[in-house]
């Protein structure tokens, strides 16, 4: 049996640089921030909403999704960590996607994001109200940029579309 993907020190590592990231920005907590690091990274990794991150690659690649994101996205963390994050958004919507991250990370974080995302199955949903933020360490050096959301509505598959 294999340990929980929350309990490997590289993922405790960055779950507390994405939350201290998320309270640098915005003043709150993502989550409770009581007990253990990895106590925290557990209580992260099960939250009712979605988060995942990427890194400041040249073409980025997920590097965190919680329970939630992996349910979203109908994948594993095994592969959703190897996908380039431009592979959640169609063609046709990452620059969009791209604007939206260049404004996160000029800014800081970007709040009432809204844009349609695609999992890995061909599915399309839109997500409302996310948060982006510039995961940043102490001296403010940026590692990557986090999401979270808790709302998203499917979105009817145009090639799944019932024909009368």
């Amino acid at each position: 049996m294999t340990s929980p993907v929350w309990t490997a020190p590289a993922v405790v590592l960055w779950t507390e640089l994405l939350l201290n990231s998320y309270r640098h920005w915005t003043g709150q907590d993502l989550i409770s921030r009581d007990g253990t690091p990895e106590e925290q990274a557990q209580r992260l990794f099960h939250a009712p909403f979605v988060v995942v991150s990427h890194g400041t690659e040249a073409d980025p690649v997920i590097n965190y999704g919680n329970r939630a994101a992996l349910e979203l996205w109908e994948t594993t963390w095994e592969r959703l960590t190897k996908t380039p994050s431009r592979f959640t958004t169609e063609p046709m919507n990452r620059d969009e996607r791209e604007r939206m991250l260049a404004r996160a990370a000029a800014q800081g974080i970007v709040h009432e994001y809204r844009g349609v995302r695609i999992t890995t199955t061909g599915r399309r949903f839109l997500v409302e109200r996310a948060s982006v933020w510039n995961i940043v360490d102490a001296k403010l050096a940026r590692h990557g940029q986090a999401a979270t959301f808790a709302t998203w509505t499917f979105l009817e598959d145009v090639n799944r579309r019932h024909k009368p």
